[in-house]
């Protein structure tokens, strides 16, 4: 009897370590996750800033790898836009100012969403001098590991 109890205690004592064992790497993926979190929408930030570091240099190719091949650009002028049309857009345009504020990002697993507010002083690619600040959103996929944008949109502010 007294093996029989000493057996199941062991076997209690060995449950509980394995439950306690479970637990801890549960605390750290959820630090690890909050750092990834921080991570990837620093990342965002990060491709939102190279996008208009390609509009301030009118080279529309540094935005291949930003954007999907299905991309969809809604422009404050109501026009839309794919890929291959934004990358040509950007190449014509001459912007002294292009410049990026207020943005905010919102994770949804492998989706996410940055808004933000753009200043731009120039001329757009029609060869119309500009000097506007529009609202816009951004949203993101993770396709094989990289973050590309599938659709944007913006709308003018007053």
């Amino acid at each position: 009897m007294r093996f029989l109890t000493a057996s199941v205690a062991a076997l209690l004592l060995l449950a509980g370590t394995a439950m306690a064992q479970d637990k801890a790497p549960a605390m750290a993926s959820k630090t690890e996750m909050h750092m990834g979190m921080m991570a990837v929408e620093q990342n965002l930030k990060e491709m939102e800033n190279r996008w208009v570091k390609a509009s301030l240099a009118s080279n529309g190719s540094e935005l291949s790898p930003l954007l999907a091949d299905d991309f969809i650009n809604i422009g404050s002028d109501g026009q839309v836009l794919d890929k291959s049309q934004t990358m040509e857009r950007t190449n014509k345009s001459k912007w002294e100012i292009s410049e990026l504020t207020d943005m905010k990002v919102a994770v949804h697993g492998d989706s996410a969403v940055v808004t933000g507010v753009w200043h731009g002083k120039g001329m757009d690619s029609t060869g119309k001098q500009i000097d506007a600040r529009e609202r816009w959103a951004d949203t993101w996929v993770k396709k094989n590991g990289h973050w590309q944008c599938v659709a944007s949109a913006s709308a003018p502010l007053s």
